[in-house]
């Protein structure tokens, strides 16, 4: 299964985009997360969302299928242009993996200034 989609969908001369990233988590223990990132081709996205976590890349994987057969429905196409939201997507990624560390009663420390 693949563990990136790249979706667009043309509607009135405008072109619509959908990326996602499946990828697991810094937790270690073998949590995983789905993070996309939708808008208007050509612009920064106007809607970054994550699911999970989930129990391995399988169970997340599946969650994408399921996502990529709705979208079908909807009308968008699969793409091969690079994706350009990789780095919208990598701060989502950063920010949760943050978060559930602290949540994790992990200790961050920070250099002294």
């Amino acid at each position: 299964m693949p563990r990136a989609l790249y979706l667009t969908r043309q509607c009135l001369g405008l072109v619509t985009r959908i990326e996602c990233l499946v990828a697991p988590l810094a937790s270690g223990n073998g949590l995983w997360t789905l993070v996309c990132a939708a808008g208007m081709a050509g612009a920064q996205p106007s809607a970054l969302q994550a699911q999970g976590p989930f129990h391995g890349s399988a169970e997340a994987e599946e969650v994408l299928q399921a996502i990529a057969q709705s979208l079908a429905q909807q009308g968008y196409e699969p793409s091969d242009e690079i994706p350009i939201w990789r780095l919208h997507i990598q701060s989502e990624l950063r920010r949760l993996n943050g978060t559930r560390s602290r949540a994790c009663g992990a200790d961050q420390r920070w250099p002294e200034r």
